[in-house]
């Protein structure tokens, strides 16, 4: 009776541990996400209302002492022709001051002396665009001889950028369901959403020389144009 128990007992454990033993469920992989990705371009167009320059003066002499005291008697006269013309001080930047030596050679080859160069170049940002035309022919007459650059410019792009949003939001959408009713299928809810924004870079008129020459009877010339804010958005929808 009791070997009878104890066969009982032995057989009894082995079905509980055969019951503990690992379970394999044979699982079918999800069906792959139903989605449609589209990209929207949003751009406002503006009116620039800031200018960057660099204004400069240059001058040589025979000696740097003398090189110096010129250049220092026509950047004085440009700086108070320049705030004269309505720019703050405060908008007003020395960026280079330099001086070096140049060799001059002659007709055959060798060195016949030196001359002594100097550059005085400030940077100006000129926030009344009526007047820049004047102010470049003051600077000129005050003895600016070298103008780098005029870039054009926004101030504040925040509102132009917002709508640029809006309206990349809005063609992302007009395209999303264009596809969806061609396709023959219904948008779900938007699942991700990318953007990509290229504020207005200023507008550059090139680079000019010394030895500039003007129409002391007129203003230079100066055309803004117009800037471009872009913005691109990414959205992806599930496909009901």
């Amino acid at each position: 009776m009791n070997r009878k128990f104890l066969v009982f007992a032995v057989l009894a454990f082995a079905l509980i541990l055969s019951a503990c033993g690992p379970t394999t469920i044979n699982q079918e992989a999800p069906a792959p996400a139903r989605t449609l990705n589209v990209n929207g371009l949003g751009q406002v167009n503006l009116t620039p209302d800031i200018a960057y320059i660099y204004i400069g003066v240059h001058t040589e002499g025979a000696t740097a002492s003398e090189a110096v005291e010129a250049n220092k008697g026509q950047t004085s006269s440009l700086i108070s022709s320049i705030k004269k013309s309505g720019v703050d001080e405060k908008d007003i930047r020395t960026t280079n001051f330099s001086i070096w030596p140049s060799q001059q050679y002659g007709p055959d080859g060798t060195i016949s002396g030196t001359v002594y160069m100097v550059d005085n170049t400030v940077y100006i940002t000129v926030r009344e665009l009526d007047g820049l035309g004047d102010l470049l022919d003051s600077a000129i007459s005050a003895g600016a001889n070298t103008i780098n650059s005029i870039q054009f410019d926004v101030a504040d792009k925040a509102q132009a950028l917002k709508d640029a949003r809006t309206k990349a939001v809005a063609d992302a959408q007009a395209q999303a369901q264009e596809l969806a009713e061609a396709a023959g299928v219904s948008l779900g809810e938007i699942q991700t959403i990318n953007f990509y924004e290229n504020s207005a870079y200023p507008v550059d008129m090139g680079k000019g020389g010394g030895g500039v020459a003007y129409d002391a009877a007129s203003a230079v010339p100066i055309q803004p144009g117009q800037l471009t804010v872009s913005v691109n958005v990414n959205l992806t929808y599930s496909i009901k």
